[in-house]
């Protein structure tokens, strides 16, 4: 699923291209739209929020979408051949005299009124990349539900808007907890320090065209992805294991070493679907 960054990076391509401009094409894939016709009005800009994209569009008219797993918007210059996927697979086509913004795969598209936009992005959290941040308020929606494992609260929208499942892990991996360690018994100083060190990640990847939370060349990732290979830190076989909130299993990594907190019991890493029993880790010294 598409973090935060890529979706402010996608917004902004998608401002570039058409804010400003009256459209010159319409086309909108999706059955309960399929009669209607934007042609002829200015795009106003267009916002991200959170995981949500908001195209804004003279008349009080609001885009609404959202890439979910593998959606896409792609931006071609006028007679560019379009390259994001089989014909059947596009949702949305909006063009003017330059450039054709394209929507691929995309799970969640809807034209409503711009003042009902809170309809759909109202039950966000702050956005770590939006004019609504607040750190504080953020630690709050975390800290609402001691008893819930950090990774999900992570993940959920309401709590902060932006995070997905490759900073979730890596996240934890900098807090030095597991995702499944109850987000109420992380240590005050560290639970103080997560919404500035997640705004942090972001913001270092909105310009770079390979998302990095370590710094180092070659070595994207702590341990998202990873799992066999040894942890960067202390060279321990980072783990892999399904975690989700009863609706949705995502595949979370973590160095048992250098994080501690309940787990996955070990063998159990590789089997997706299937609630393994947790045990308590203990944290190590790391070796460099």
């Amino acid at each position: 699923m598409p973090e935060g960054d890529t979706v402010w990076q996608a917004a902004r391509r998608l401002h570039g291209a058409l804010a400003g401009k009256v459209l010159t094409r319409s086309d909108l894939r999706v059955p309960k739209y399929a009669t209607a016709d934007l042609t002829g009005r200015a795009v106003l800009d267009v916002t991200p929020r959170g995981k949500h994209i908001l195209t804004r569009i003279e008349g009080g008219l609001t885009l609404h979408s959202h890439l979910r797993m593998d959606g896409s918007w792609k931006v071609f210059a006028t007679g560019r051949r379009w390259t994001g996927g089989p014909a059947h697979q596009i949702r949305a086509i909006l063009g003017n005299a330059d450039h054709t913004a394209v929507g691929y795969r995309l799970p969640v598209l809807e034209l409503l009124r711009t003042s009902d936009e809170d309809r759909a992005v109202g039950h966000l959290g702050p956005d770590l990349l939006g004019p609504d941040w607040d750190p504080e308020r953020a630690l709050a929606n975390l800290l609402a539900d001691p008893a819930r494992p950090l990774g999900e609260a992570l993940l959920d929208q309401r709590n902060l808007a932006g995070i997905g499942n490759v900073y979730k892990s890596e996240l934890c991996f900098l807090l030095g907890a597991t995702p499944w360690l109850p987000v109420g018994a992380l240590p005050a100083d560290r639970a103080a320090q997560l919404p500035a060190l997640a705004k942090k990640l972001l913001e270092f990847n909105l310009e770079r065209p390979t998302r990095s939370t370590t710094g180092r060349r070659g070595q994207d990732l702590f341990v998202y992805g990873r799992a066999p290979r040894p942890c960067l830190r202390c060279g321990t076989s980072v783990r892999v294991a399904d975690q989700g909130d009863g609706s949705r299993e995502r595949p979370t990594y973590w160095c048992p070493a250098c994080q501690s907190g309940p787990a996955p019991a070990p063998g159990a890493s590789d089997i997706r679907g299937n609630p393994a029993p947790y045990h308590h880790g203990t944290r190590r010294r790391p070796t460099n």
